[in-house]
């Protein structure tokens, strides 16, 4: 990992720089704002990937007392990243085709945005009239609203998703995201960076290697630290063993969405499997507390891990046999919530959601962390389809993938240090990355005086997925929702933060 360029540009360059950066095949990753000089004035970054594999580049801008031009137009993917902006930090963006709040629910009160330096890190709240969104379409005497949460049945995160429906089809949706916002972000600032870990992990429990790599990473490229080479292998295979168990988790909730019993009872087995492997081998079944900046904290126990991955793969490969060829759940899955290249490209889809609709991209080959570079993936599974068939079956592929990549790490892992110093001077930053479970992930760090954090940004494959969502949904049908949202393997945490 390495400090990205950064180029300098003014509010009114940003239109066309955006422009240019997409005509040539770039793609915007994400925008966040921060306060470099504590009560000064904000400083706005953000962060694209040139076309052609070229590594990640910034653009910094310090906007003056008129509002920055918004480039959601351009790239409709930014409109979430401007909405947090001036929700949480105060920046005021021209032309935004959504400048409706995002973040804070209705009646949140606060003296100053939140992450304005010197804000208090709660929130108020008062209580407001109930009401729905309004449609700008004419109404229908057939149209009926369903309002579904924030509170839903079994373990279900809280949201609230509200349908305006005629019979069975849906005519429009509207998800209303954030009720278990958790200010993460802030609660980064002033913590020791090493300390750092501790939240990343807790930021998407079923994300936390994910999030402690890209984080760890982050803090690497700021101090300038090299991992050693055990390390970088061992950091492969935690990331492995959380996509797999992620992964079964996923095949056997689709399962269940379909009623197809036997799948969901298979996969939730084979999630068990996965998680005894990852308890035997680091101690804690979602792999916690074994990252650190600069390597790993202890050695993982590798004895016996090949005989059980084995044991999965002889469950694997029946069980994923079965989901392929059944027909009554094939039936609930093909056309089911279609997303079109074109939508996933300019709402920001990523990971398998990204890949179910035609686009090639993973970033341990795109971009290789850790141990990539020397163990990428084989084979980047792409479907065309865009459905719900689709997306479950590049989960399959990736499954038997992450099994191949664990067992070349098992068989070549080298000897040596698990870890090197990781201070990062003050005034240092960094951007790190991983393509976790779910997509791309990323944080960026900036280190403020003695060598504690001062600003954390964290862009969330959850956060990019759930505003693709809705995309799918409009012009569905009521009883096919429920799979939908399913196949797209969802996090409300990890959107939230």
């Amino acid at each position: 990992m390495t400090v990205p360029v950064i180029e300098d540009l003014t509010p009114g360059q940003l239109p066309g720089r955006c422009r240019t950066l997409l005509e040539e095949g770039g793609r915007m990753q994400f925008a966040y704002a921060w306060f470099p000089e504590g009560d000064g004035p904000a400083e706005l970054r953000y962060v694209m990937s040139p076309a052609s594999g070229q590594e990640f580049r910034q653009w910094r801008c310090r906007p003056a007392d008129d509002a920055v031009p918004s480039l959601a137009v351009a790239a409709p993917l930014m409109s979430w990243y401007e909405r947090e902006m001036t929700e949480l930090c105060g920046i005021a963006f021209a032309d935004s085709p959504q400048p409706e709040p995002l973040v804070l629910l209705s009646g949140a009160q606060a003296s100053k945005p939140p992450l304005v330096p010197g804000a208090d890190a709660s929130l108020a709240y008062r209580a407001q009239p109930y009401s729905l969104p309004e449609l700008s379409e004419p109404s229908r005497a057939d149209l009926q609203t369903l309002p579904f949460g924030p509170v839903r049945a079994g373990v279900a995160e809280s949201a609230q998703f509200i349908f305006y429906y005629a019979g069975e089809a849906i005519l429009h949706y509207y998800p209303q995201l954030f009720f278990k916002h958790r200010g993460m972000e802030k609660r980064f600032e002033g913590r020791d960076a090493a300390l750092g870990t501790v939240l990343a992990e807790r930021v998407s429990g079923v994300g936390s290697v994910a999030h402690a790599l890209a984080y760890c990473q982050a803090v690497e490229a700021a101090a300038g630290a090299v991992v050693p080479p055990r390390a970088r292998a061992l950091r492969v295979l935690l990331a492995e063993l959380e996509r797999l168990y992620n992964h079964f988790h996923y095949l056997g909730h689709l399962s269940h969405t379909t009623t197809l019993k036997v799948g969901e009872a298979q996969g939730l087995y084979l999630e068990e499997l996965a998680k005894q492997i990852n308890g035997r081998v680091s101690g804690s079944r979602f792999l916690r507390s074994v990252l650190k900046p600069g390597g790993l904290r202890r050695d993982l126990d590798l004895g016996g891990v090949l005989d059980q991955l084995n044991r999965v793969v002889d469950e694997f490969t029946p069980y994923a046999d079965m989901l392929l060829n059944s027909g009554p759940h094939l039936d609930r899955l093909i056309t089911n919530g279609i997303l079109t290249r074109q939508a996933a490209e300019d709402q920001g889809a990523t990971g398998p959601i990204q890949r179910a609709s035609g686009w090639d991209g993973d970033l341990r080959r795109d971009q290789p962390y850790a141990g990539y570079a020397q163990w990428p993936p084989y084979e980047i599974p792409v479907r065309q389809a865009g459905d719900a068939s689709a997306r479950q079956e590049v989960r399959i592929a990736e499954i038997e993938q992450s099994i191949a990549l664990v067992k070349h790490v098992l068989a070549e892992v080298p000897d040596g240090p698990l870890a090197v110093e990781c201070a990062p001077a003050d005034g240092s930053e960094g951007l790190g990355w991983a393509e976790s479970p779910r997509g791309a992930l990323f944080y960026a760090v900036h280190v403020g005086a003695g060598g504690r954090l001062a600003r954390v940004k964290i862009k969330s494959p959850s956060f990019s997925n759930w505003r693709v969502f809705p995309f799918t949904v409009h012009d569905t049908n009521m009883m096919d929702y429920a799979i939908n949202e399913a196949s797209f393997g969802l996090t409300i945490a990890g959107c939230d933060r």
